[in-house]
């Protein structure tokens, strides 16, 4: 091989390896999950929505559930707080969630569950943020949002209107899947469709966004389903009357408000 030659192919595999890394750095993996849990969950400083839960078993049977959920960010994807007021059915009324969500790996969310029939603050413990909510496919860590700094993310695939990530915990013992695989929206960088899979390939919980519609400028789930594959039991969620940066006090996500809901920002 003539040192012309040599040259060349040098020069066109740098070049080749040049393109391929310039390709791998277009997608700011880091960059993309900050933005995704923002416009997820941190839309605002604070907001409001009710909700209602349609909870519907294997066999067909259904539930239903209606909450109020206030939420207030101690600053953009760090630490939050957040209230779920229950108002029916009767069952369930007058049941309370509190979260202090702690942005940080190192830190668990504190969670809490007020249960007027006993007059009892039962704590959830941080093994139990994976198991249902209030009977639902939704889990206690669904309802407050899973934080990205507890797993790693890789880029799958990129289309015209879609990422595709895959994420891996990072303290798998914690959670019951080997990984997710979660599409983000390139129009409102939205999660809109998470699929859960065990150590052995099995698909076997779908968590997707149904209807989003822009509220305040923010781009905003409406509507939501959790699908349980292995059982073919789902629930819908339904989101009205959401509002953002409405000013919602401190004391409002205080201990005390789990026995004194405040009925101003409920009502």
């Amino acid at each position: 091989m003539t040192m012309f030659k040599r040259n060349l192919l040098a020069s066109l595999s740098a070049a080749l390896l040049l393109g391929q890394t310039a390709i791998a750095q277009e997608v700011d993996v880091d960059a993309l999950i900050q933005q995704a849990e923002k416009a997820a969950y941190y839309a605002g400083d604070d907001g409001r929505a009710d909700a209602r839960m349609l909870i519907v078993d294997a066999q067909g049977r259904k539930q239903m559930r209606q909450f109020t959920i206030l939420r207030k960010d101690v600053e953009d994807n760090g630490d939050q707080k957040m209230m779920v007021f229950f108002s029916r059915p009767t069952d369930v009324k007058d049941t309370v969630f509190r979260v202090e969500k702690h942005a940080s790996n190192d830190v668990d969310d504190d969670r809490w569950l007020y249960l007027p029939a006993l007059d009892l603050v039962k704590r959830i413990s941080a093994g139990d943020k994976r198991t249902s909510f209030v009977g639902s496919h939704f889990f206690y860590e669904d309802v407050s949002g899973r934080a990205v700094a507890q797993d790693n993310f890789t880029l799958q695939e990129e289309t015209d209107d879609k990422y595709v990530l895959k994420a891996t915990p990072k303290q798998p013992d914690s959670v019951e899947f080997d990984h997710y695989i979660v599409h983000i929206d390139k129009a409102t960088s939205l999660p809109v469709l998470i699929n859960f899979f065990k150590a052995d390939g099995t698909h076997y919980r779908r968590v997707e966004t149904v209807t989003v519609e822009e509220v305040q400028g923010f781009p905003t789930v409406l509507r939501s389903k959790v699908s349980d594959l292995a059982s073919g039991g789902y629930t819908l969620m339904e989101f009205r009357n959401t509002q953002y940066n409405i000013d919602l006090p401190d004391d409002v996500f205080s201990e005390r408000s789990l026995r004194t809901p405040p009925m101003k920002w409920i009502q």
